[in-house]
């Protein structure tokens, strides 16, 4: 059986591990959540875009083969410049060339045969002029009937000149397209540039491109004087890009250059590309702008890769906060939400249980109260504030996860930007 004294000592002991654990829960509750605070300061910013693409000539020219025949003749390699008209490949010639030649000899037989109707149709007119003639004489000597069988032969001759006239015209236009026939087994250059790419060499056979483009396609003639990029925009950028925005480019074949261009078409048609594996079924839609570069390098050659940065706006000293800082709230729980309305916002009661976009404020308790922020342009790491804050007020600027976990009220402990932790080692990272 207990005695009383060590009843009393079991209650004690209760007693101070209980208040120990009230202590200890108590504490917990007030610790400071430790966040990183910055002040609202102005600085420059530069909202752009960034896509990535292929360097291509503005202008370049596929020259395919409209006939089929062996290449006899090849005066060009990948790499030459050339200028517009310069030969450039010979088809072999043998079959257009006897085409010609029957052709020809086709039309010299149709002339003759149109001479010898001319011919024949002056004889019938003399015939029946005469017979005209002795009948107005002496009608006795020549019969109606005869007179009416000479001029049957004379349209019957006019006729025939008719038709030998079309057949000369036949017979020519049929030369003419042998001759073009021919010409067109000699390639000479449409424009004047560089050899690209060369896909044939001396004694291949070159086809036609009417079915099979890629196929007949024997060289590619690029004026590499005007170098354009083409990036594909994601359709939540394109809106902010305009013609006449500049961009930088930087050109994986020269890691260390950055190079100067200025957007000068935007694709009014989307391309549709397929999303990426695990992700939805939808499909992405980008669209097709067009960077000019204004200091290409001279050894710049087609398909390089390439990324642009095109520039959309600029503001110079704009007040601005961390990206990071921005957070959003409903604004149906904000004790402070009517604060709104000064940054361009209807209250919460207006606008029913839409998200409010905003910031924590430090006070000078180091307890943090969320406020609505208009935002403008957004830069590689900073927000433009256009109303809600004011230089020189500090606000939470992460960590990301406490940002999120942050309510009105809290206490929060200011971290050093520099502040590291040290690692296994003991040293700090």
């Amino acid at each position: 059986m207990k005695t009383p004294v060590k009843v009393g000592i079991g209650v004690v002991l209760v007693a101070v591990v209980g208040a120990l654990g009230y202590a200890a829960s108590q504490k917990n509750k007030t610790k400071p959540v430790e966040v990183r605070v910055e002040g609202v300061e102005a600085r420059d910013l530069v909202a752009s875009v960034t896509a990535s693409g292929q360097i291509q000539p503005r202008t370049k020219v596929d020259v395919s083969a409209d006939v089929t025949g062996k290449i006899v003749r090849l005066s060009v390699k990948e790499g030459d410049i050339v200028k517009r008209g310069q030969f450039l490949l010979q088809i072999d010639p043998e079959q257009p060339t006897a085409a010609l030649q029957r052709a020809e000899a086709a039309l010299a037989s149709t002339r003759a045969q149109a001479a010898q109707a001319r011919a024949n149709l002056i004889q019938a007119e003399r015939n029946f002029q005469r017979s005209q003639q002795i009948k107005q004489a002496t009608p006795a000597l020549v019969s109606e009937e005869s007179v009416e069988q000479l001029r049957t032969q004379m349209e019957v001759n006019k006729a025939l000149v008719e038709a030998a006239t079309f057949s000369v015209e036949q017979a020519q236009a049929s030369v003419r397209d042998a001759k073009q026939a021919l010409s067109r087994t000699t390639i000479t250059a449409p424009m004047s540039g560089k050899v690209t790419r060369l896909n044939v060499e001396e004694g291949e056979t070159a086809i036609m491109g009417t079915l099979n483009k890629d196929a007949a396609t024997l060289l590619t003639i690029s004026d590499m004087s005007v170098l354009e990029t083409k990036v594909k925009v994601d359709e939540t950028d394109v809106a902010r890009i305009n013609v006449g925005d500049s961009a930088v480019i930087q050109i994986d074949a020269f890691p260390d250059t950055t190079f100067i261009g200025k957007v000068v078409e935007i694709s009014n048609s989307s391309v549709t590309r397929t999303a990426a594996a695990g992700t939805s079924g939808d499909q992405a839609i980008d669209y097709e702008v067009r960077v000019q570069l204004l200091n290409p390098p001279s050894d710049t050659r087609p398909d390089f890769s390439a990324t642009a940065k095109i520039v959309t706006a600029t503001r110079k000293q704009a007040l601005s906060i961390p990206i990071i800082a921005l957070t959003v709230r409903e604004n149906e729980n904000l004790p402070n939400a009517d604060t709104a309305v000064s940054v361009g916002r209807q209250p919460s009661k207006e606008v029913g249980k839409r998200d409010v976009e905003g910031v924590f404020i430090v006070g000078a308790d180091n307890k943090v109260t969320f406020r609505p922020v208009k935002v403008g342009i957004a830069g590689e790491r900073h927000f433009e504030v256009l109303g809600g804050l004011k230089a020189g007020e500090q606000i939470v600027a992460g960590t990301y996860q406490a940002i999120r976990e942050l309510k009105d009220g809290a206490l929060v402990k200011a971290t050093k930007p520099d502040e590291k932790k040290p690692n296994a080692t003991g040293t700090k990272s």
